[in-house]
Parts: C-alpha cells; sequence; structure tokens
C-alpha cells in the first residue's frame, strides 16, 4: 500500500510551490511591475512602432506610386488599430485572468502546445530582426551623424559605429522591466515626433527637385512588381507594435471595477495619433519631392542644413535606443522564464548579468554582418510582422469569441485575414530580391 501524503503536508507544499511562482513573476520582466499609468502605454506604443520604418515610408511610396501607396498607407492605420483594439479587449477576457504575453493568448486560443508554435517562432523572428535592424539603423545614424559634423574627418568603418551603438545596450539591457525603461521610451518617443517633423519639414524646405520623377523606377516589369511587393514589407514593418501591445498592458494596474483595457485603449489612440502626425507627412512629403530618387533613408537624402541633418539622425540614435529595449524585454522576459521555471536556475542578478550581454552581442554582430538596411525592412516586415500584426489577431478573436458567421465582425475579420496572408506572402519575395542584389556588391565587415 502506498503511503498517503498528510493534508497539511500537501497543503505546506501547495503553498510553498506557489509562493516560489510568485516570487519568479515578481522577478520576471514582463510580470514584475504592475503600476503604470495610461501615459506611459502611450509613449511605449509610439516608441515600439514609430521606429526605423518612417524614415523609409518615402522609399515605399516610390515604388507603390501615389494612387496604391496612399491606399496601403491608410488601409494599414486602420487595420492595424483595429487588430490591436483586439488584442486589448482580449487582455482580460477570462475573469481572473490576465493574458500578460502574447503566446498565452495564443495559447488559450489555439491549445498549450499548438499556441506556443504558432505565437512563439514569429514574435521572436520579429523582436530579434527589429532588434538587428535597430543595430544597422543605430550605427548607420551615427556614421551619417559623424560624416556630416565633420566631413573632412577619415572616413570610419559602419562596423565600428554598430559596436558604439551596441555599447549603450551593454548598460540599458539591465534595466529590470518596462516600468524602469520608462524615461528611456519617454525620451525615444519625443525623439520619434522630433526626428519625423525634421525629415518633412527640410524636405518642405528643400522644395521640389528639378526633374522630379514619379513614375517607378524600375526598368523592368518584374523589377517594377519585385519592388513593388518590397515596399508592401517596408509599411508592414512601420506597424509592427503589436508583438509588445499585451506586455505594455501587463504593466497596468487592473480590478474587475478598472480593467486595464480603459486606460490601455486610451493610450493606445494617443499613440496611433502621434503615428499619424508622423507617418503620413513624412511619407507624402518626402515622396513629392524627390520623387524616385528618393533614398531608402529620407535622411540620406536631405544634406542640407547639415547641422539640422546631424540633429534628426542624433534623434534616430536616441529613438532607436529606446526602441531596441522596448522590443528586447519580451525576449529577455521569454529567456529568464525558460531558464528559471523549466531548467531551474535560480533567479540572479548574475544570470541576468550574463543572459543579457548574449544577447545584445548576438543582434550586434548579425547586424555587422548583414547591414542591408532596405531588405531587411521589407523582408522581416513580410515575413513575421504581418502575420503577428494583420491577421494573427483576427484569426484569435475568431475562434474565442465566435462572432456570428457572415456578420459584420466576421466579415471584417476574414478581410484582415485575407489581406494579411497575402502581405506575408508577396512581402518577403521583394525584400529577398533586395537583399540578394544588394550583397552582390557588399564587402563583409567593410
Amino acid at each position: 500500500m502506498g503511503t498517503q501524503v498528510p493534508a497539511d503536508d500537501y497543503k505546506n507544499n501547495t503553498d510553498a510551490e506557489r509562493a516560489k511562482a510568485k516570487a519568479i513573476d515578481e522577478w520576471l520582466p514582463i510580470t514584475s511591475s504592475r503600476n503604470a499609468k495610461w501615459w506611459y502605454a502611450a509613449f511605449h506604443n509610439v516608441t515600439a512602432m514609430v521606429g526605423a520604418g518612417v524614415l523609409s515610408l518615402p522609399y515605399a511610396m516610390s515604388e507603390l506610386g501615389w494612387g496604391p501607396g496612399i491606399c496601403i498607407l491608410v488601409l494599414s492605420w486602420i487595420i492595424t488599430l483595429y487588430t490591436l483594439w483586439q488584442m486589448v479587449e482580449m487582455h482580460e477576457m477570462v475573469p481572473g485572468k490576465r493574458f500578460d504575453r502574447y503566446h498565452e493568448l495564443g495559447q488559450h486560443a489555439f491549445g498549450e502546445k499548438l499556441g506556443l508554435w504558432i505565437v512563439v517562432p514569429q514574435q521572436l523572428i520579429v523582436e530579434v530582426g527589429v532588434n538587428v535592424v535597430y543595430m544597422v539603423t543605430g550605427g548607420k545614424s551615427l556614421k551619417k551623424f559623424h560624416d556630416t559634423v565633420c566631413p573632412d574627418c577619415k572616413s570610419i568603418k559602419l562596423t565600428f559605429f554598430i559596436m558604439i551603438f551596441a555599447s549603450a545596450h551593454f548598460i540599458l539591457s539591465h534595466l529590470p522591466n518596462f516600468n524602469s525603461i520608462s524615461g528611456v521610451s519617454l525620451a525615444a518617443a519625443v525623439m520619434s515626433l522630433s526626428y519625423s517633423t525634421i525629415a518633412w519639414g527640410a524636405s518642405v524646405d528643400k522644395g521640389v527637385q528639378q526633374d522630379v520623377d514619379y513614375g517607378y523606377k524600375a526598368t523592368t516589369t518584374a523589377g517594377t512588381v519585385f519592388n513593388f511587393f518590397s515596399a508592401l514589407g517596408d509599411v508592414a514593418f512601420a506597424y509592427a507594435g503589436h508583438n509588445v501591445v499585451l506586455e505594455i498592458q501587463a504593466t497596468i494596474p487592473s480590478t474587475p471595477e478598472k480593467p486595464s483595457k480603459g486606460p490601455m485603449w486610451k493610450g493606445v489612440i494617443v499613440a496611433y495619433i502621434v503615428v499619424a502626425l508622423c507617418y503620413f507627412p513624412v511619407a507624402l512629403v518626402g515622396y513629392y519631392v524627390f520623387g524616385n530618387a528618393v533614398e531608402d533613408n529620407i535622411l540620406l537624402s536631405l544634406e542640407k542644413p547639415a547641422w539640422l541633418i546631424a540633429m534628426a539622425n542624433m534623434f534616430v540614435v536616441i529613438h532607436v535606443i529606446g526602441s531596441y529595449q522596448i522590443y528586447a524585454m519580451p525576449v529577455f522576459d521569454m529567456i529568464e522564464t525558460v531558464l528559471v521555471k523549466k531548467l531551474n536556475f535560480k533567479p540572479s542578478r548574475f544570470l541576468r548579468f550574463v543572459t543579457r550581454n548574449i544577447y545584445v552581442a548576438i543582434t550586434m554582430f548579425i547586424g555587422i554582418t548583414f547591414p542591408f538596411f532596405g531588405g531587411l525592412l521589407s523582408f522581416f516586415g513580410g515575413f513575421a510582422f504581418a502575420p503577428t500584426t494583420y491577421f494573427l489577431p483576427c484569426i484569435m478573436w475568431l475562434a474565442i469569441f465566435k462572432p456570428k458567421r457572415y456578420g459584420l465582425s466576421w466579415w471584417t475579420n476574414w478581410i484582415c485575414i485575407i489581406l494579411g496572408v497575402l502581405l506575408m506572402i508577396i512581402a518577403p519575395i521583394g525584400g529577398l530580391r533586395q537583399i540578394i542584389i544588394q550583397a552582390k556588391t557588399y564587402k563583409f565587415y567593410s
């Protein structure tokens, strides 16, 4: 006969397990602090969304053309605001439970194992991909700042500027959670509005260029089509805040009387107004002034006034420092969760120090090795951002809420899913072609 565990011992064991689980949750970056205000959500969302992507929008417009370009920009703004609203609503749809992480919502919608396999790989591709692209963007903007301020100085390799940019993250990555990076995030949000205004303001000041051409740059039909696909990826990359929205909402306090979705939605609305103020003027004015001769980073097309362009590039550097941290935090949370909960490592500062430094070093190395800025944007934009931003929230909504078939909600979600799937299929094709073309003339570690 087996020995029966006394009731008191069983209770003590469960109490001890609960206390241990609570201690781990209070240590992990996403769940450790829940005292954020709605304006934290606003500038975290601005920092997450208005990133390097805004600077490539005039270039995307040059490959899309006036009509399709404006339609796709406006449609993306509407669709992504709708899917973001869905995610905010789904954060606490089970009474007494919060889906603090994107994959937890996926597990609720698709099942324990399938949910992980659907969400985690895509979310990691997005977050690690963004961090790599921001390493490149930060390095390029620092180089542009150096070259603008000191045009007669000796040329320095992009590699070294990426290393300088990464050095900030070897320090900032040790801030424990979302609320601790709120100051960095606020500075980044202000910078994004500032450099976007400089980008379109300086373009207006420069005036429409002589011999401006609004036709497609590619001389062949195939080139035009592939460039169009690539531009769709650039636009998708510009609307990428969904990958961290549940994690941001997890930092807001919540009670049955005052659920977190109220302040979170207020923050999202403010963020999306800022997004519109940044995206539309930059995209439309940049394309209007330079036509199809615009660079894949609008600031590279603007040479004068030198002091203003230098300042704008430094604003970009400060912004992508904050953005890198916003996207890195959920990755840190995943790594630390696996190490502490699955592999039973002890939660400690040393563990955090080692894992986070290794992660920053890896993203720095990949950024130095493959700094194809435009191609990276469109490839990652289509391959991973389209699912997590445009249609995965809609699939979850249909799976969980089961709206009336052929009703307004049903049709809206299916239209978003079809458009998102098309974007996911065709955008990476254009991005991959661009990377291949750029790679032909590229020298490693130049």
